[in-house]
């Protein structure tokens, strides 16, 4: 079979059955030996039935959620491609060849652009067609390199096996920004064709909660941008911290009538101290989220991991314990110099706030090192190769517990056969025995 349209439904008996029969009557018309398959995601108003009778493939899905419902159905599609859509009635689902043309093409995931195709009045509310989707596909295209224009359309196509490979694992409806995201760090062929959106043929509200959805939608494009999240903030924020301290170590700065003076120089230690501990957290993150398969592995930060040692790391946490050391030293020469009293902050605070940050940076780093070291430590993971062989011995040993047993049944039989033999020339022999006195 080579297309299956997918479908999640919960509650959308007043247009499943229309969206069934567009979908069934585009591949008709186009000679496509295809499917549609209703995700229903626990419909109680007989969506299931109505979907069943316009032609459709009905599978149920436990597990609620938008994602959940479009994984179930995916896993349930028997065709080659796939082509997902809301069932209410707001995608066009007459005109589906686009999309399986550049299948055919050789695309693996072929996005629908609405602001490309044409987006209808009272189709989208004002709030998601000039902020919530420009906004969030602009920060998906700024955080992975992706050219996609509309990051949320729910008209799109696919390979089925390809996208199944992806691991694919969130619920709800941040599940469309992942399928974008996790294709385009895997190098999938992603491609765009305009699509149109209609007001939907629904009279309940929509399932959505703008809110709460876009929520989940950049939450999970940072969770998945390590380098967005915590390298580049806290690159900016170590960046302004050093260049503050540096200015502020030697003595108060003007700015015209503004004076900055030791209390900023401790402002500008903190900024250090968060803004290093941010970079961490992106290697961190970027070395966890490599070795469990939740993003590529970054050859620049296998390359960083492999370059910094635990070793190293340890040399360096020294180096800066031990110029903090010195500052301290430093201050207690000051504070003799006088005379263990009372002492004037803006000068002793020179000494001791980037001393004390020195240290505090030595400890991030020797943590730091030996943390990477933990997690850089490779589980031994069964390869295509690995398994074939594991196959292969285990068909192996079948054979020979089989071939054992039955040469264990050939001797049985044997014995048995033997003593069958034996019994009646015992008979024989004691009759004989009996008759002898007698003759």
């Amino acid at each position: 079979m080579e297309l299956t349209v997918v479908m999640p439904c919960l509650n959308e008996a007043e247009t499943v059955e229309t969206c069934v029969r567009k979908a069934l009557a585009c591949m008709r018309e186009n000679g496509i030996d295809g499917e549609v398959v209703i995700a229903d995601n626990g419909s109680t108003d007989g969506s299931q039935q109505l979907a069943r009778d316009a032609g459709a493939r009905v599978v149920h899905i436990d597990a609620k959620g938008y994602g959940n419902a479009l994984i179930g159905g995916i896993r349930a599609a028997r065709g080659k491609y796939v082509i997902m859509g809301d069932a209410d009635d707001s995608y066009d689902f007459t005109n589906l060849m686009p999309f399986v043309e550049e299948l055919r093409a050789g695309g693996e995931l072929v996005m629908g652009n609405r602001f490309r195709g044409g987006i209808a009045p009272g189709a989208m509310p004002p709030l998601h067609r000039y902020l919530g989707n420009p906004v969030l596909s602009f920060v998906g295209r700024l955080f992975f390199p992706s050219a996609i224009g509309d990051f949320h359309c729910g008209l799109r196509g696919f390979r089925r096996d390809s996208i199944l490979r992806l691991g694919l694992q969130t619920g709800g409806m941040e599940f469309a920004s992942e399928m974008v995201v996790k294709a385009t760090l895997q190098g999938l062929d992603v491609r765009e064709v305009p699509t149109t959106l209609s007001p939907d043929g629904r009279s309940r509200p929509p399932h959505l909660r703008s809110w709460r959805d876009g929520w989940r939608h950049l939450r999970f494009l940072l969770l998945y941008s390590p380098r967005w999240l915590f390298f580049i903030p806290g690159l900016v924020l170590t960046a302004i911290g050093l260049i503050m301290g540096a200015a502020l170590t030697f003595g108060p700065v003007y700015i015209g009538k503004l004076a900055f003076d030791v209390d900023t120089l401790v402002g500008a230690s903190a900024m250090v101290v968060i803004g290093f501990q941010a970079v961490l957290f992106a290697l961190f993150t970027k070395v966890y989220a490599a070795e469990e398969g939740f993003l590529p592995e970054d050859r620049r930060v296998r390359k960083l991991v492999d370059i910094v040692s635990l070793e190293k790391g340890l040399v360096a946490g020294g180096l800066l314990a031990l110029g903090g050391l010195v500052g301290l030293v430093a201050s207690l020469a000051h504070w003799g110099g006088r005379g263990f009293g009372e002492l004037i902050p803006a000068e002793s605070l020179r000494l001791v706030v980037p001393s004390a940050t020195a240290f505090v940076m030595s400890f991030q780093t020797i943590f730091a090192s030996l943390f990477i070291s933990i997690l850089g430590i490779r589980r031994s993971k069964e390869t295509p190769a690995d398994i074939a062989a594991s196959a292969a011995e285990e068909a192996a040993e079948a054979v020979t517990r089989e071939s054992s047993a039955e040469k264990t049944a050939e001797k049985i039989a044997e014995k048995i056969s033997e003593k069958t033999v034996e019994a009646p020339e015992a008979v024989e022999s004691g009759t004989a025995r009996s008759l002898s006195p007698e003759l």
